[in-house]
């Protein structure tokens, strides 16, 4: 059961007077206008503010005439004043604090309308710190936090998409506002002031180079979307954006289709992530969070159709996305399988027409693909807390290879390795992936044992090479990739025993030996990267 969110229910207010002071000045004009015209409010402003209403024909007092006081040391010093703070925090129905007033000549603020200096976007744009720091707002969260604390008698609008609601409220109440709409003003507030400070406390943290992950982490979001549930129906569930518009799932555009729900995003992101790593057109089917097949090839639908060919069973129902955009042709070749979601940088007009059959297929475009070398942080959480590491930007290149075995690997066998070695980042440990010709042939994921991985994937193989007409399994003379080392010899034995020529994975167990040794007496190639890829 929820405590009540007031002992009292205070009353409906009808605001006299406005202090405007905003660093997004979209749509300011007109609601202070409505403000004035319709209400009587008198207006207090700031700097710009102030100019930028008055030139709009307003009566507006320029704070530093109302306090006494002018605005000093470049703007760092004006609305921080006795005058101003005692007009937002001064409790209405208390006798001491309405006698203070009026022995100090204070007058009531019951509006704030402020948003906040531009920090988050000073420092995408890479400008240097002398300017970072002083594009961190001190005035504007003090009065915001002020308002926000005395909700029970002001309002405080920190967003102008909220303007309408302020208007509609104070209309429907004869120029009132509620007590609800205030209470729910001031939680944005709240929320605002504390994604502010987080990003400037991150910030900070940043510039220690010797101070990785500093005593505290702070991470905030904006509500993005309400979702109709989580995992299952049972759980409620929705998404936030944390602001960095990192090319995806989130900062895409939906072309048709019915509203994601929680595992399509999920989906969605993961099959995304995966053919950002590639620079080659690239295609990769999901399901789960797990690639059921991916392939790179010149001819972006012939790699749908590798992609497809890997485990087509699998692939009903699941997420498809593209580094490339969208033809008709891919289209028509995708609207023959039940597919969930396509995600791609873009969608020719004739391939979206080829889709709108299919309504309740979700077709995304990003306009760009994701750098999978960008550093960021990833967070999980866990009971009493959560877990932060750098997201694995991990990248192995030819000549970080390692041959370990008598055989040297060929060149094919090598670009083979490496493609499945990629792919293997965005596979569920334990991860098995077998690769040829650019192109997953069998995948096993997320088993408890590697042996087991390997044996799935070749299993999974042998079925669609009969779904395909294959006389052969399709491991045959393929490559394999492993996302940690083989901790025995038996898991690259059954890959052996599936046909494969050559080997990749970390290397680094202590019965190394052993399995390069099996390696050498079946004649594989071996390399060992160095650098292993577990994804749980």
């Amino acid at each position: 059961m929820k405590p009540a969110l007031s002992p009292s229910k205070p009353s409906s207010i009808h605001p006299k007077c406005a202090l405007i002071s905003v660093s997004d000045k979209s749509g300011i004009l007109d609601f202070a206008k409505a403000l004035q015209e319709n209400y009587d409010l008198m207006l207090l402003s700031t700097g710009g503010t102030y100019k930028h209403l008055k030139e709009g024909g307003l009566e507006v007092i320029e704070v530093s005439e109302h306090t006494g006081f002018p605005e000093i040391m470049d703007g760092r010093v004006k609305t921080l004043h006795p005058t101003i703070h005692g007009g937002i925090l001064s409790l209405r129905d208390n006798e001491a604090h309405e006698k203070s007033m009026q022995q100090h000549g204070i007058r009531g603020i019951d509006m704030v309308i402020t948003n906040l200096y531009p920090f988050i976007e000073t420092i995408k744009s890479g400008k240097d710190y002398a300017t970072c720091v002083e594009n961190i707002d001190i005035g504007g969260p003090a009065m915001i936090r002020a308002a926000a604390k005395n909700h029970k008698f002001v309002s405080v609008i920190t967003n102008p998409q909220d303007y309408d609601a302020v208007l509609s409220d104070l209309k429907k109440h004869d120029g009132a506002i509620t007590y609800e709409l205030r209470q729910s003003l001031a939680q944005k507030a709240f929320a605002l002031t504390a994604s502010y400070d987080s990003a400037i406390t991150n910030w900070f943290a940043q510039q220690d180079e010797k101070n990785d992950y500093p005593e505290t982490i702070l991470s905030a979001g904006t509500l993005k979307q309400s979702l109709r549930y989580g995992e299952n129906p049972h759980q409620s569930a929705a998404v936030y954006s944390d602001g960095s518009k990192r090319a995806g799932v989130l900062a895409s555009t939906q072309h048709q289709g019915k509203e994601l729900s929680y595992n399509n995003i999920n989906d969605t992101d993961a099959a995304f992530e995966l053919v950002s790593e590639f620079d080659a057109p690239t295609v990769a089917i999901i399901k789960h969070a797990n690639p059921c097949g991916v392939a790179t090839h010149d001819n972006i639908e012939t790699a749908y159709d590798l992609a497809l060919r890997c485990d087509p069973v699998s692939a009903f129902g699941g997420i498809i996305a593209v580094n490339r955009p969208v033809t008709t042709a891919l289209a028509e070749k995708i609207s023959k399988v039940f597919t969930e979601v396509i995600i791609a940088p873009s969608i020719e007009n004739g391939a979206l027409d080829a889709l709108k059959a299919k309504k309740n297929l979700r077709i995304l475009t990003t306009d760009s693909m994701a750098d999978p070398s960008q550093p960021r942080r990833l967070i999980k959480s866990i009971a009493g807390g959560f877990l932060v590491q750098d997201a694995d930007s991990g990248i192995v290149t030819q000549d970080m290879l390692e041959i370990v075995t008598k055989r040297k690997p060929s060149l094919q066998e090598l670009e083979d390795m490496l493609f499945a070695f990629k792919v293997g980042k965005h596979v569920k440990s334990n991860a098995i992936i077998y690769a040829k010709d650019l192109a997953t042939v069998g995948i096993g994921a997320g088993q408890m044992s590697r042996l087991d991985s390997a044996r799935i994937a070749v299993s999974k193989s042998e079925f669609a090479s009969k779904e395909a007409g294959i006389e052969e399994t399709l491991t045959k003379g393929s490559v394999v990739a492993s996302d940690a080392f083989f901790p025995f010899a038996d898991g690259l034995i059954a890959a052996a025993e599936a046909g494969v020529t050559a080997v990749i994975q970390p290397g680094g167990s202590i019965r190394d030996d052993e399995v390069i040794a099996a390696a050498d007496e079946r004649d594989l190639a071996m390399v060992f990267t160095k650098m292993r890829h577990f994804r749980h």
